[in-house]
Order: structure tokens, then C-alpha cells, then sequence
């Protein structure tokens, strides 16, 4: 079926939907849809809930959204809180905020400033992140990765709020990458070509091909020089 002909979910107030395949979806207030979504633009705005899967070539969230399932997209934008329960998958996506994916999350660009937690690996082309409180994920593979921390802002102070101990600090197991640039962050290992070790960076052992850098306050256990 052609595009044009699919039709539009629209859901206004407390109300709720099912799933299906839709052109446009837009969801404002509060909201359920049962069923796994399929969507050309989804646009949600307020309190959602979907309880299955969600597949759109362009998204926005707004407020707090939860997916139950996997969640496909071409890009997305968030401003508030987007929790997937299992992966997440896209070519770009710009944060305000927080995400917290359950499973892996595949990414060619991550850009933004707020919080994010992967349960697996998270995978991704560019990451360009700045910290308004806590980033997780088990390992992390990239190409580029920036990671600054940010100290002021609605999000700091809110999460800031509600756990005090929570500061701006990226943890990971393992960080694999091309060009590795990050400040405040906790890892057992670092592998990298390039590497920059800024403040705050607690790791155990730090793997480079070409060219470290290591600021004066940051702790490390061992730096070795690998490959040719």
C-alpha cells in the first residue's frame, strides 16, 4: 500500500489506540496503544505507553514514552524521558533528556545532553554526549566517542534531586573506539587509536595504536602502546 493511502492514529487527551501500520501517528496527553506500531512519522506528547514494538522512519518524543518492545527508527528526537524495553536501533538520534534501553542499542549518530542507560553493548558511529547526570551501558564500540560532563541545567538538578550521589560520570566496562575523548568516566579497559584521558576518569587499564593524552587529575592503572 502506498504511503499516502495508509491511515493517521491520533490520539488527544486520556484515550488509547491499537497497533498497526499508519502514515502519520500523533499522540498528546495520556495514552495506550496495544499492538505493535509501524509508522512513517510518530509524534508522541505527554504520558504514552506502547506495549509492543515501535518502527517509524522519523520520531519525536515529548514527555515521558514507553516502549515495551524493539524500537527501529531512521531519526529520532527527544525531549523528556524515553524508556525502551528491549533494543534500539537508528541512524540518528538527538537527546534532551534521558534513555534507557534494556537491550542493545545501534546507533550511527548520538548526540545530546541529559542521562542514558544500555543494559548491552552500545554500538554507534559518532557519540557526542554531554553528561547531565549518569550514562551506563556494559561495553561501548565506536568510531568517535566525545563524552563531556555539564553541571548545571533542569536535568542536573532534577536528577541531582532525586539521587544526590548520581554525578555526571559515563560507566562502562569496556569502551572500544577509533578516536576516544572523554572526561569523567569509569572503565575497567579502553581500547583506542587515538585516546584522550580527561579529568575525572577512573580506569584500569588504557589500550592506544597512535597517540594518548592523560590529564594530571585523572587515575590510571596501566597504559600500554599496542599494534605496530
Amino acid at each position: 500500500m502506498d504511503k499516502h493511502q495508509l491511515p493517521d492514529l491520533i490520539i488527544n487527551g486520556v484515550s488509547g489506540g491499537a497497533g498497526g501500520t499508519y502514515n502519520n501517528v500523533n499522540m498528546d496527553g495520556v495514552g495506550k496503544v496495544v499492538g505493535p506500531i509501524v509508522a512513517r512519522m510518530f509524534k508522541g506528547n505527554g504520558h504514552m505507553n506502547l506495549n509492543d514494538d515501535l518502527a517509524a522512519e522519523e520520531a519525536e518524543c515529548n514527555g515521558v514514552i514507553k516502549v515495551m518492545g524493539n524500537m527501529r527508527f531512521g531519526t529520532l528526537k527527544v525531549d523528556g524521558v524515553l524508556n525502551v524495553g528491549k533494543s534500539f536501533r537508528g541512524e540518528s538520534c538527538t537527546l534532551n533528556g534521558m534513555v534507557s534501553v534494556k537491550g542493545d542499542c545501534e546507533l550511527e549518530d548520538f548526540v545530546g545532553e541529559g542521562s542514558f542507560s544500555v543494559g548491552g553493548l552500545l554500538s554507534a558511529g559518532h557519540v557526542d554526549f554531554k553528561l547531565q547526570s549518569q550514562g551506563k551501558a556494559n561495553e561501548i564500540g565506536v568510531e568517535s566517542l566525545v563524552i563531556r560532563q555539564v553541571n548545571n541545567g533542569f536535568w542536573s538538578k532534577m536528577f541531582s534531586g532525586i539521587i544526590p550521589k548520581l554525578r555526571p560520570e559515563l560507566c562502562a566496562r569496556t569502551i572500544e573506539g577509533d578516536f576516544i575523548d572523554v572526561e569523567y568516566t569509569t572503565a575497567d579497559i579502553i581500547r583506542g587509536n587515538i585516546v584522550i584521558i580527561g579529568p575525572g576518569c577512573t580506569l584500569g587499564r588504557v589500550e592506544y595504536r597512535e597517540q594518548i593524552t592523560v590529564h594530571p587529575e585523572a587515575k590510571v592503572g596501566k597504559v600500554e602502546k599496542v599494534g605496530e
